[in-house]
């Protein structure tokens, strides 16, 4: 893997970084042109993207040190130094869901059917995400003898020239089918939200599943359950009582109707 793409003087492409971009670009270009065909305010949806870029990477960070707690309090220096890596992912997704929430209300829009709109691209920007740490050999697997595996060769946060479950090509591929259906959904869907609540059902159960072969167990744990395992069961139940609400309140809007 290659952690660094290229130099250009002092400036220094970093293949994480340069993924991470590459998803953006790719959700916000869905995601407006999906805003056109649904007949919502496109032009809205930069400004959206921007605030959710900002409030989940600010969110992720802040998980990051939470789980790292212990570090930074033996020596606060840590924060400075890991500024520009350690992200935790559900921290972006609530900072995000957050950030975009506070756009609505400041813009007027209608929450729901902008989360909608948003959710299946943040899948998208996922995807990418996770070949970024395939390349830097960040969110490892386990040790494996099995024939599936991927050997780090140089990797500073992997360990090398030892088997491991590929972990981040399993999250990508899940994350780009997790697009492909959030978009089937939303050509069906019955009410505002269902497409963010089977985004949030979807996505906490594929990464509770996955993070048994996860190898990065720094990342903190609460009991037996890691950090993002005990975060998924409140965003699943989040995503279950989403789904509920929508189709109830569909089911009374046609109960008063007819």
């Amino acid at each position: 893997m290659r952690e660094e793409l290229f130099s250009i003087g002092p400036f220094t492409v970093y293949s994480y970084g340069f993924m991470i971009a590459i998803g953006v670009l790719a959700a916000y270009f869905v995601a407006e042109n999906r805003a056109k065909k649904l007949k919502l305010q496109y032009e809205q949806v930069f400004y959206l993207v921007i605030w959710c870029v900002f409030g989940g990477f600010a969110c992720a960070k802040l998980l990051f040190w939470t789980t790292e707690w212990k570090t930074v309090l033996k020596n606060p220096g840590f924060l400075l130094r890991t500024m520009g890596d350690g992200f935790v992912v559900y921290g972006g997704i609530i900072g995000g869901i957050l950030t975009g929430w506070i756009f609505c209300r400041v813009k007027k829009l209608e929450f729901l059917k902008y989360f909608d709109l948003v959710m299946p691209s943040i899948a998208l920007a996922q995807g990418f995400g996770r070949i970024g740490c395939l390349l830097a050999g960040c969110c490892y697997g386990r040790e494996t003898e099995g024939a599936l595996s991927i050997t780090f060769q140089a990797s500073s946060f992997a360990p090398n020239h030892v088997a491991l479950i590929p972990t981040q090509i399993y999250s990508s591929v899940l994350d780009f089918v997790h697009f492909v259906i959030l978009l089937v959904i939303a050509k069906h869907k019955k009410a505002d939200g269902q497409v963010a609540a089977c985004y949030l059902i979807l996505y906490s159960t594929g990464r509770f599943i996955l993070e048994f072969f996860r190898g990065d167990l720094e990342r903190g744990s609460i009991g037996s359950l890691s950090t993002s395992q005990f975060i998924g069961i409140f965003t699943c139940i989040a995503g279950v009582l989403l789904l509920t609400a929508t189709l109830k309140k569909k089911e009374m809007e046609y109960c008063r109707k007819y």
